[in-house]
């Protein structure tokens, strides 16, 4: 049995901000620090951090008055930075730059008097903080039915927006229908999905055909690492996805020459690493790494944190 590894794979420049944002305020504030939300979403790095101090909350009204809190890479809705203030909490914000595109140009549609399509998924956090940049209807739609059941009042003045973190090729699909059914439809000067998301499906697109099974390192509530399986089943392969090592089923491997192996945007190397050990110990003889794009992307970090002491890091 071999295995193939996509490039590129697992952290993208959004996710290091993200994780960075919650350490450094640690060091330089102690714990507890708050965190609406996952940071991201990924198993092992919130109980990485959930060791370190810092505590996941699913609302505000868990923050204590006057404690620190960060909002996640997924972004938050106008009505938490809101309550936010009013509790007069300390705010790092640790959405995305990606995401926080998005939400500038939905303030940039609305403010040209545009009712706003946002294509993504139910009850994900980027979709309802995207949704909530809103003040005035939105229409979230994630399926071709949900496009033929789009009553906008003005179909002449309509815009959309995606989730950074969809299917590529999903995504395509449901803009078509949008513009074929409103043809005025305006669209994003550019498209929305990440780079790290579009250079990741890129990668499976090109390691799948050649592998018998493709095995996702990722959460099971990680957007894109179950965009990534679903690519890698699109392309003819069987495809899982597992949170690490641990899940692996030697059954999936039963019969398989040739295994690829790739990680979602929010998923560490080293889960990778122990990935790769355990394929080798049920008989993988080679491991070889495909080639793939090199990505250079950094975002700056929020002021008022200071650099972390030497020797610090993840």
């Amino acid at each position: 049995m071999d295995v193939l590894l996509a490039n590129p794979r697992g952290f993208c420049a959004g996710v290091e901000r993200a994780i960075e944002i919650v350490e450094r305020a640690l060091d330089q504030f102690g714990a507890p620090i708050y965190v609406r939300h996952e940071i991201v979403h990924n198993k092992s790095v919130v109980e990485d951090l959930r060791s370190k101090g810092a505590v996941f909350v699913d609302e505000l009204e868990e923050v204590p008055t006057g404690g620190t809190v960060i909002f996640s890479a997924h972004g938050v809705s106008k009505a938490v930075r809101a309550e936010a203030g009013r509790r007069g909490l300390k705010v790092f914000d640790a959405t995305c730059p990606l995401v926080t595109k998005v939400h500038v140009e939905v303030a940039k549609m609305l403010k040209a008097g545009y009712e706003i399509v946002m294509i993504g998924h139910r009850g994900h956090p980027e979709a309802e903080g995207t949704m909530g940049q809103a003040e005035r209807a939105m229409y979230l739609v994630e399926t071709l039915g949900d496009v033929a059941g789009l009553e906008p009042r003005n179909p002449a003045k309509l815009a959309y927006v995606t989730q950074t973190t969809l299917s590529v090729d999903d995504a395509a699909v449901v803009v078509a229908a949008l513009k074929a059914r409103f043809p005025d439809i305006r669209g994003p000067k550019r498209d929305d999905i990440c780079y790290a998301t579009q250079n990741r499906q890129d990668a499976v697109k090109l390691m799948a055909p050649q592998c018998d099974v493709v095995i996702v390192v990722g959460s099971p509530n990680s957007s894109n690492s179950n965009r990534l399986r679903e690519v890698a089943e699109h392309m003819g392969a069987d495809a899982y996805m597992v949170d690490s090592a641990d899940d692996l089923r030697p059954e999936w491997l039963a019969g398989k020459r040739r295994v690829g192996v790739t990680a979602g945007a929010s998923a560490p190397e080293i889960l990778v690493s122990e990935l790769m050990q355990r394929l080798k110990e049920l008989g993988a003889e080679s491991v070889r790494p495909l080639e793939g794009i090199t990505e250079n992307m950094v975002f700056s970090l929020p002021r008022g944190l200071v650099p972390r002491a030497a020797g610090g890091g993840r």
